[in-house]
């Protein structure tokens, strides 16, 4: 289930802004990843007041994937038509969202010891998300006549293929009850008024805005990135080593997943000596310094620098993401954990990559005009401007953030 549940994800994510700059919609490159987060606004309302309250989870799930698979099969036949094209993406998001909430909840039920035994579930979703890039690369690549398959329409339906697997398989995973049925719920509950009102302290309020505002940055990674490697790598008829393993922007942007992984294993060693704090600053860092780097490769397409960009995606995403979940859990009571991490995924994934989702798209637009694709030079304008916004955002955290030392009230555990 998860490694179908991240496969999906990484099949499109990763291969839709290449496909439309293919077929003439390069100036809506962003729209797919604001409508993304959208329905990771939207996903906690119908979980709360839907899915965990009238339905049996693996039902939900498998009419969602169900859902989803035929709308993104629609997706290529609406490609001479932008806005339906968008609205399909819309709609397929919506489907999918919601999805990933419903997994873990499945996981987590039916498993006892959810501290050791839910980590190795996730771990095939990461690995599903490698292995989409890889399959796109080293198995459509097979029926594009020589075209990279990441502007063909192969993996949009190798993402709806998947999505009709695993709605499938979901009515034969075990059954789960709704969480919720039976208790009362409200809006404040879903948006996390409550969890608020308890975590409500000053070095929490500067960590939510913090992760609000270096999500906006990151918003510009996602959309461009596989972009830059197209325009700096395999545009250019880079051929080496690496691109021999990684034949096509999807496949190499898998490094990124799998430095996740590896740096995934010393978090527990880096956590214990670095703290909570130094810990997101190296997170935040790390993106400021990717981004450093993509500008310095732009004007000569230096490879090793694009490859060094994308690997610091590990160090990005656990240092600062799964910091900051560990963050929040610990600073939580059992009674309102649930409300605060959900409200974490609001402010970041929703919040924040929405409002990068706009900018990003205002400011590459601005460059391009009326291009496909900017040039190396324009990238070598583009990327400072995530990193200069990063770099404040890491500048006022490590101004104002200073985490309580001391014993937290109970039901909580201190952080340092």
């Amino acid at each position: 289930m998860m490694f179908l549940q991240f496969f999906i994800w990484g099949a499109w994510y990763t291969t839709i802004g290449n496909y439309m700059s293919a077929h003439g919609m390069s100036s809506l490159v962003n729209l797919p990843y604001v409508m993304n987060p959208i329905a990771a606004i939207v996903a906690p309302f119908f979980l709360g007041l839907v899915a965990d309250r009238y339905f049996s989870t693996e039902k939900v799930l498998g009419v969602l994937h169900l859902l989803g698979g035929v709308l993104m099969l629609l997706v290529p036949g609406a490609t001479g038509a932008p806005r339906l094209f968008i609205f399909l993406i819309l709609l397929y998001n919506l489907c999918y969202m919601p999805t990933l909430g419903l997994a873990n909840s499945l996981a987590f039920h039916n498993i006892s010891d959810q501290e050791n035994q839910f980590p190795l579930i996730r771990v095939f979703g990461t690995v599903g998300w490698i292995i989409a890039g890889l399959f796109i690369g080293f198995v459509l690549s097979r029926f594009t006549a020589g075209q990279l398959p990441d502007n063909t329409p192969l993996p949009l339906y190798t993402t709806g293929i998947a999505s009709l697997l695993l709605g499938l398989y979901s009515f034969a995973l075990p059954h789960t009850p709704p969480p919720a049925a039976g208790r009362p719920v409200s809006v404040r509950s879903i948006v996390g008024v409550e969890a608020l009102r308890e975590l409500g302290s000053t070095p929490f309020y500067v960590f939510i805005v913090c992760s609000m505002l270096i999500c906006i940055p990151l918003a510009a990674y996602y959309a461009y990135a596989p972009i830059f490697a197209r325009v700096g790598v395999y545009d250019r008829g880079t051929h080496n080593f690496v691109t021999s393993l990684f034949p096509n922007p999807s496949s190499i942007m898998t490094l990124g997943q799998m430095s996740e992984t590896g740096f995934m294993l010393l978090m527990p060693l880096m956590f214990a000596r670095l703290g909570v704090k130094k810990m997101l600053l190296v997170g935040m860092g790390a993106w400021v310094l990717r981004y450093a780097l993509f500008a310095i490769a732009a004007p000569d397409a230096v490879f090793w620098l694009i490859v060094t960009g994308i690997l610091l995606h590990g160090v990005c995403y656990d240092f600062f993401f799964v910091t900051g979940q560990i963050y929040v859990d610990k600073k939580s009571s059992p009674a309102v954990r649930g409300q605060a991490q959900g409200f974490l995924v609001l402010v970041t994934y929703g919040v924040g990559m929405l409002i990068g989702g706009f900018i990003g798209g205002w400011v590459y637009n601005g460059f391009k005009g009326a291009a496909t694709d900017l040039t190396l030079a324009q990238w070598a304008k583009f990327w400072p401007l995530p990193a200069a916004f990063a770099a404040v955002v890491m500048v006022l955290f490590a101004i104002f953030f200073r985490p309580q030392t001391q014993e937290s009230p109970a039901g909580q555990q201190p952080v340092r």
